[in-house]
């Protein structure tokens, strides 16, 4: 199987699953104009099994180091098979919970408070698991990432005319989504070999944990997304009816959404043997910032708006020095 040989490499693959992580929404965006989000989230899920199975039949079965793939889940202990599956199922219920947080009390509070929260949390349990690099520098970086996305936070709240009570409901699927949004990395981590080129009997590479993940995300949507179509967090109810009479404009964008986010957790899942998990998914997190960037430059969510072109500025300097930071304390 392919392996990351080089901490640099590692970075490089690490800041595309930021990208990755921070674009798939734009997928979503296109869609909902004629595409409820509970039917484009099917597709999403489609697209995440598809990629982790490419990756697999790929990078994950070429090369003469580490297990290939059906070899590797032919050997796998039953215990790390369900730990990379319950690793799919808790991001599944995560996702949805911020997404329907972001419904309810808007981007500018979910995003802060359930990513904010993923981010730090996540990076504690991470390192606590698996020190690797400096803690000093990697929390310092983290720090100013989390600064970043709180800035994000008040332009955006600055950009509304109006100013709103923020829906309790709301706040509360932040935090629980937010939490959850941070274990399901570490129930991936610990189902893997910690040396790739030797994995150890029992344990999974990282593209047989992928695969197992993306079956999580799958077979715990059976029940997830039936009941947020039966009983949505917002609008009318919708029918598997309406889900298979969609186009092929709608199915292909939502499939994309999900395979732009699995390419992002399959190099975070690959990288993670040279930079750690901790700095690996420190990274990827980072995505929020890549998200407003988009936001800013593409989708001109701020054009008109007064006042917010300063935080913009300070929020896209606050993130480059905290991301800047948590590369470097891998190197130390």
């Amino acid at each position: 199987m392919y392996i990351v040989e080089s901490y640099p490499l590692a970075v490089i693959l690490t800041l595309v699953t930021m990208i990755c992580w921070g674009s798939w929404a734009n997928t979503q965006k296109l869609a909902e104009k004629s595409w409820r989000f509970e039917l484009f989230y099917w597709d999403y899920v489609i697209g995440i099994v598809l990629m982790s199975l490419l990756f697999a039949f790929t990078l994950g079965s070429s090369g003469e180091q580490g297990r290939s793939f059906l070899p590797d889940l032919s050997q796998a202990d039953p215990s790390n098979l369900w730990k990379a599956l319950l690793g799919g199922i808790i991001f599944n219920a995560a996702n949805i919970l911020v997404a329907a947080a972001i419904a309810i009390a808007g981007m500018s509070v979910a995003f802060p408070v359930g990513i904010g929260i993923a981010l730090v949390l996540g990076v504690i349990i991470n390192y606590m698991a698996t020190p690797q690099g400096s803690a000093i520098w990697l929390f310092a970086g983290v720090g100013l990432v989390t600064a970043a996305i709180v800035v994000d936070a008040i332009a955006y709240r600055k950009k509304a005319s109006q100013s709103m009570k923020v829906p309790t409901k709301g706040i509360v699927l932040s935090l629980i989504g937010g939490v959850m949004m941070a274990l399901f990395y570490r129930f991936v981590a610990s189902s893997m070999a910690d040396d790739f080129v030797h994995p150890k009997a029992g344990f999974l590479t990282p593209y047989t944990a992928t695969v197992l993940f993306s079956l999580g995300v799958l077979l715990s949507n059976l029940i997830f997304n039936t009941l947020l179509m039966k009983k949505p967090f917002e609008g009318s109810p919708v029918s598997y009816t309406q889900y298979f009479r969609g186009g092929l404009k709608e199915h292909l964008t939502g499939i994309l959404g999900g395979m732009i986010w699995c390419v992002g957790m399959s190099l975070s899942i690959i990288a993670a043997g040279k930079a750690g998990f901790p700095i690996s998914y420190g990274l990827g997190q980072g995505a929020t910032l890549v998200a407003a960037l988009w936001g800013v430059f593409i989708w001109k969510e701020f054009k008109g708006s007064k006042g917010t072109s300063g935080l913009l500025t300070a929020m896209f300097l606050l993130f480059v020095f905290g991301i800047g930071l948590i590369i470097y304390a891998g190197s130390h």
